[in-house]
């Protein structure tokens, strides 16, 4: 299969929030900054995807918060599971790597905002 023509799926704990994607996905990005460690309970592990192809499945348990004034993050507000990072106004979505259902056929690529990390964390050097 083309990765053009790959789907993938996830969703959260409890299953209330699903999703699919058809195409390429970007590679996982680890992100530190403040605002993922607070969301996530760590550092905030993301893919992301085309608006044009990710679709919501089942969305009776999403919820969105509106972080900060450029961006909103989505979340099921039953198991609590943190899903999705969405800029204002994009026509991508960033999806939590850990919400996708395995295999993934992904690689963590990139670190930004190392310098927010916390004190107990060790980076390894990306290859």
């Amino acid at each position: 299969m083309a990765e053009v023509d790959r789907v993938r799926t996830g969703g959260c704990l409890c299953e209330g929030v699903r999703y699919k994607t058809v195409g390429e996905l970007r590679d996982v990005t680890n992100c530190f900054c403040t605002q993922c460690q607070k969301t996530s309970g760590h550092h905030f592990a993301a893919t992301e995807a085309d608006l044009s192809q990710f679709e919501l499945v089942n969305d009776a348990t999403l919820s969105w918060y509106a972080s900060s004034d450029v961006a909103k993050r989505g979340f099921c507000n039953r198991c609590g599971s943190s899903l999705f990072w969405q800029r204002k106004g994009a026509q991508t979505i960033s999806i939590t790597a850990g919400t996708l259902d395995k295999p993934t056929c992904l690689a963590t690529t990139r670190n930004i905002f190392v310098e927010g990390k916390s004190d107990y964390h060790d980076l390894p050097v990306l290859k």
